[in-house]
């Protein structure tokens, strides 16, 4: 394995992607502040940052295994705009590309829910389009080597995924899928499809003959099976037929939310975590408390709920959002989101969480994980060191 590229963190404008110094946003961070300790990561915020959490951030491969790289707002405007099909939701401005390079993350999965085929297959060209146009600023992650490779070229890279397997109506579409570049599929969304049953479907029969053909394949070809978004008995019936390990991409402990469907029973991160795999906690509001106040701190306790259970190597961010959450997009898009999820998702005003909801909350994450005691090696395991050796595990190349 070739040796991890240390990130710069450098003031001026040679700043590198990952120093914050580029194009419009090159203002956004000078110098330590006087005396403090401390850097202003973007200078529109105010907000400072530890040197500490700075560093960690920019030494590590940071990895969110479920985060939206367009403008969320954008995408719904479009989905929802009766012509979606005229209109590039998924498209990538030059704003909301600094956005994404001052983030601090150098890989995103911005897998969303889709219903079948001709949608997985519109998806993935769209996915497959950035590092066509941009080959300057996208990688596709293909391998885990490709870890390695956006580091030293400073680039942005995505792994391609769908937050559902309904667009595979056989065995042989997992080895179409895989070769279009897919790497990582959900077994359901929240309803039930021919595999099994999402986390909001009314009864769970779990993973039926087809499911588990499919999970047997998607093995055989290093695609990752996620289950996020799967009813409990699916869930668990996953882990016990794969024969890799089985990710929990993005959801939150069900202990600590008063028993939310759409989160993970400790049975279920148990299991998973026995088999060698890895859990993303999200950042939505109504998967980390139901009640107020709902803030980073309680998202933190996911974290440690995890570390706790299951031991630190299991831990990953999984955040659930864009750059900017969900509660900046129009509110014509808001509502007709929110409809969209069964009445058990229990939203309440705001779907973000507090001090978890702009676009530099990777060193936010990063400085709450120091409070609670984290070491250095055990953050940039969480940040993106520990999805690293899963999907290493998981994929063939």
């Amino acid at each position: 394995m070739a040796p991890k590229a240390r990130k710069t963190f450098r003031s001026g404008a040679d700043a590198t992607r990952r120093g914050l110094l580029k194009a419009g946003f090159a203002s956004a961070l000078v110098a330590p502040m006087i005396n403090s300790g401390q850097f202003k990561v973007f200078a529109q915020s105010g907000v400072t940052y530890s040197t500490r959490a700075v560093e960690l951030v920019e030494r590590s491969l940071v990895i969110d295994m479920l985060s939206i790289l367009a403008d969320l707002g954008d995408m719904l405007d479009a989905m929802y705009s009766g012509q979606p099909k005229l209109e590039d939701g998924l498209a990538i401005t030059d704003a909301h590309l600094e956005k994404l390079r001052a983030s601090g993350i150098n890989v995103f999965h911005p897998a969303v829910g889709l219903g079948g085929r001709d949608s997985a297959l519109s998806f993935i060209a769209r996915l497959n389009a950035y590092a066509a146009e941009r080959p300057d600023v996208f990688r596709r992650i293909d391998a885990v080597a490709d870890f390695d490779r956006v580091m030293e070229e400073d680039r942005i890279g995505y792994i391609v995924g769908i937050q559902n397997a309904h667009h595979f109506n056989s065995p042989d579409d997992v080895n179409e899928f895989y070769a279009l570049g897919q790497r990582v599929s959900q077994l359901t969304y929240n309803s039930q499809n021919r595999i099994g049953a999402g986390a909001t479907e009314r009864v769970d029969g779990g993973v039926t003959h087809f499911g588990a053909a499919i999970i047997e394949r998607m093995n055989e070809m290093g695609m990752a099976v996620d289950v996020s978004h799967c009813g409990d008995r699916t869930t668990l019936d996953a882990f016990e037929l794969s024969s890799a390990p089985v990710l929990i991409t993005h959801s939150n402990a069900r202990e600590l939310v008063g028993g939310h469907p759409r989160t993970k029973s400790d049975e279920a991160i148990r299991a998973m975590a026995r088999q060698g795999g890895v859990m993303g906690i999200t950042g939505v509001r109504n998967f980390i408390r139901d009640r107020e106040p709902t803030t980073i701190e309680h998202m933190l306790d996911h974290y440690d709920h995890v570390a706790r259970l299951v031991g630190v190597e299991h831990l990953g961010v999984g955040s659930d959002m864009d750059a900017d959450g969900y509660d900046d997009v129009s509110p014509d898009a808001y509502e007709r989101l929110r409809s969209g999820y069964d009445e058990s998702y229990a939203f309440r005003g705001q779907i973000d969480t507090d001090g978890f909801d702009h676009p530099q909350k990777i060193y936010d994450l990063t400085e709450g994980l120091i409070r609670r005691g984290y070491s250095d090696a055990d953050i940039e395991l969480i940040l993106g060191g520990n999805f690293k050796r899963v999907l290493g595990d998981i994929w063939k190349s």
